[in-house]
């Protein structure tokens, strides 16, 4: 009887050990300017560690007031300083996770077919130029970083009577795509993977901060080991050079 009682329990334990635990999902929310450097190396982070990753991709602004609203959320990957210090600030991302993780560019560009005579921010003023595709200053950074150029050049009231505000970067970049405004502001790398656009100009060095993406852990984040698994996926050699291919800068740790 002892014997059949022993081989049950190894049994048992054998079907225990078989049995595939379902791996731990990390949500992250990110800036839109992230979406295609972001979702290759989702895929590749699944692959290695088997832990699927949900991307959630909007202006950081947006995504920031989501998790002052409690969104469930495990990382959050901001386009600007600015809004990851606000969260900092109210202790909803732990402040010893933060990492300047990339840099970016701001750019000028036009829809390649049907494009408009224009070689520097100063010639939005242009009369060639009607619309001006923007991220809405009020929560998008690339919009925010715009309208700090455009103030710094002595411009911005002129530039916001052609604005046509957008809801993230991605939005703009689309309306440039499309032809339904003349130029739009957008980062260096989101103009990099649409072959639709052309880029006109760079952001003189000077006129605006530098455009530094940090990642944290968010700090109702029930899976924090794993989260700080991936944010340090997102610095290992492999993913920089993901990064650098889609046009980051990856900012020295």
């Amino acid at each position: 009887m002892k014997k059949i009682v022993l081989l049950l329990c190894g049994a048992l334990f054998l079907l225990a050990g078989c049995k595939k635990q379902s791996p731990q999902e990390l949500i992250v929310l990110a800036a839109a300017s992230l979406t295609d450097s972001l979702n290759e190396l989702g895929a590749a982070y699944e692959k290695e560690t088997g832990t699927p990753v949900l991307f959630s991709y909007a202006s950081s602004g947006t995504l920031q007031a989501q998790i002052e609203a409690g969104v469930q959320a495990d990382v959050f990957v901001s386009a600007a300083v600015k809004q990851m210090d606000a969260l900092v600030a109210q202790n909803l991302i732990a402040a010893d996770s933060v990492v300047p993780l990339l840099k970016n560019a701001l750019v000028l560009v036009t829809n390649r077919r049907h494009g408009v005579p224009v070689s520097s921010f100063e010639d939005v003023l242009s009369p060639s130029v009607a619309l001006v595709g923007l991220g809405d200053p009020a929560h998008v950074p690339a919009g925010q970083y715009a309208q700090t150029v455009f103030k710094t050049m002595g411009i911005w009231d002129a530039v916001a009577q052609k604005a046509n505000y957008g809801a993230d970067v991605r939005t703009v970049l689309s309306w440039v795509e499309q032809n339904v405004v003349d130029v739009g502001v957008v980062y260096a790398t989101d103009a990099s993977v649409s072959p639709d656009v052309t880029v006109l100009a760079t952001v003189p060095k000077g006129l605006v901060q530098d455009v530094i993406y940090p990642a944290g852990i968010v700090s109702s984040s029930a899976h924090t080991a794993e989260s700080q698994r991936f944010i340090d996926f997102l610095q290992a050699e492999s993913s920089r050079a993901v990064f650098e291919r889609y046009g980051f800068s990856v900012v020295a740790q």
